[in-house]
C-alpha cells in the first residue's frame, strides 16, 4: 500500500504532465504513424515517432481525443520509450499492458489506448520498410472505460 508521501508524488507527477504535457502534439517529419481507437466511446490516439540513425527513437508525439487521463499516460509513456530502441519501447510496451489489470478500468483504458497506438506505429514502421506508403494501422483497445452501474 502506497504511503501518504509516495500518493503526494504521484499526485504531483500526473498534474505536472496534466498541466505540462510532454511530447504533446504532431510530427510532420516521421518514420511512423499509428492510430489507437477506443470502440466504446470514439476516444483516439495517433503517436508518430522518429528513429535516428541508430535506430533510437529520437523523437515522439502524440494526438488525442480523449480525456485528460489519456493525455496524462500519453505523456509519461513518450517520455518512456523515447531515447531507446524499437525493441526496448516493445518490451517497455508489454510491461504496461501487463500493468493494466492492477489499474481502474477507466484508468487501464487510458494508457491502453496510448500503448496500442504506440505499437500500430511501429507496425507501420515495419510496413514501410517495404512499401513506403503503406497504410497508417489502427489498433482497438481491449479496456473499456465505461464504468457499469449496478442493477
Amino acid at each position: 500500500m502506497l504511503e501518504n508521501k509516495e500518493l503526494d508524488e504521484m499526485m504531483q507527477l500526473y498534474v505536472d504532465h496534466m498541466a505540462n504535457p510532454r511530447n504533446y502534439g504532431k510530427l510532420d517529419d516521421y518514420d511512423a504513424i499509428g492510430i489507437g481507437k477506443n470502440p466504446d466511446n470514439g476516444e483516439s490516439v495517433v503517436v508518430y515517432f522518429t528513429l535516428d540513425d541508430k535506430g533510437i527513437i529520437d523523437e515522439i508525439a502524440f494526438q488525442v481525443k480523449a480525456c485528460s487521463t489519456t493525455v496524462v499516460s500519453g505523456s509519461i509513456f513518450t517520455e518512456t520509450v523515447k531515447g531507446v530502441d524499437l525493441e526496448e519501447a516493445v518490451v517497455l510496451s508489454n510491461i504496461m499492458l501487463e500493468k493494466l489489470d492492477e489499474l481502474p478500468p477507466e484508468d487501464a483504458a487510458c494508457s491502453e489506448i496510448v500503448t496500442v497506438a504506440f505499437l500500430a506505429a511501429l507496425e507501420h514502421y515495419h510496413a514501410r520498410q517495404n512499401d513506403p506508403d503503406a497504410m497508417i494501422p489502427t489498433r482497438l483497445i481491449e479496456k473499456t472505460c465505461e464504468v457499469k452501474e449496478d442493477a
